[in-house]
């Protein structure tokens, strides 16, 4: 039996596999730049613990996260053992999960368009080449939270078409106080401005919201998928996880297209076939 996790900045998402026999499991988000490894094993004793009976034996745990880094992947593997002490403990990226979930065994481009964002160009195994997403101050384009910083920044100068900022502040119940102390003083501001994305999501045929979208990204394409052409400049069909991926794919699509590429599959969650890479 094995246990397969995929972890982003919000929540992880377990599978307990047996062949074609799946269970989903949800706990919160684990991220080993953001929590220490006692943090983390809290979270696997209090959230995934209770979910796990006598006659699950686990041989193999898979992990793929944000933040498993080189340098923190015993962090995780510790934590996890603390758990589980017999299991067999791999711990990848979540970027690594992700490909491996829409590509299987074969190569290709795959983009992440969650809370963050992120790319890689896959061999069929591993990443090949991965440009660094630099996270949502510096990076992270085309992400829910880079969506979410994008729409505040352009309602609060005033760059939106007329109505939209007061549309925005009323269903949003935020004021610009607010949004400030929030991005600012609070904790994980990225979740906070993802969190604000959906209202493009409900206004999406507006145009200049359309537009927002679209130069979001587009602008995903131009800093990340560019910088593989040079591996294969033939391929150029793009695979995505991601639920701003999922909710988007019109938008997404428009983008690619205008630059000479193409959406291929789009998966919410790579939990749901990554069970498939490690049968």
């Amino acid at each position: 039996m094995k246990l397969i996790a995929d972890s982003g900045s919000t929540k992880t998402a377990w599978c307990v596999s047996n062949n074609d026999d799946n269970i989903i499991i949800h706990t919160q988000g684990i991220n080993p730049y953001q929590q220490t490894e006692t943090q983390i094993a809290d979270i696997l004793h209090g959230e995934l613990s209770p979910h796990i009976t006598d006659d699950m034996n686990f041989s193999d745990v898979f992990f793929y996260g944000a933040g498993c880094t080189a340098e923190k992947t015993e962090t995780v593997k510790n934590a996890i053992r603390s758990l589980l002490p017999e299991a067999k403990i791999f711990v990848g990226s979540d970027m690594l999960g992700a490909a491996r979930a829409v590509c299987g065994h074969e190569p290709g481009i795959v983009g992440i368009l969650g809370t963050g964002a992120n790319s890689c160009f896959y061999n069929g195994k591993d990443i090949e080449r991965n440009v660094s997403p630099l996270g949502f101050i510096l990076g992270d384009e085309g992400s829910g939270g880079y969506i979410g910083k994008r729409l505040v920044s352009d309602c609060l100068k005033e760059q939106l078409t007329e109505g939209i900022k007061e549309l925005f502040l009323e269903e949003t119940h935020e004021t610009a106080a607010t949004i400030i102390q929030k991005v600012y003083r609070e904790p994980m501001p990225n979740r906070f401005l993802a969190s604000l994305s959906p209202f493009c999501a409900r206004h999406r045929e507006e145009p200049s919201i359309h537009a927002l979208l679209i130069d979001c990204f587009r602008q995903f394409f131009i800093r990340n998928i560019y910088a593989y052409n040079d591996i294969n400049p033939t391929l150029r069909t793009v695979h995505f996880a991601g639920s701003i991926a999922k909710i988007y794919k019109e938008e997404l699509t428009e983008a690619a297209e205008s630059l000479g590429y193409e959406v291929g599959m789009i998966i919410q969650s790579p939990i749901d076939r990554l069970y498939l890479y490690h049968k």
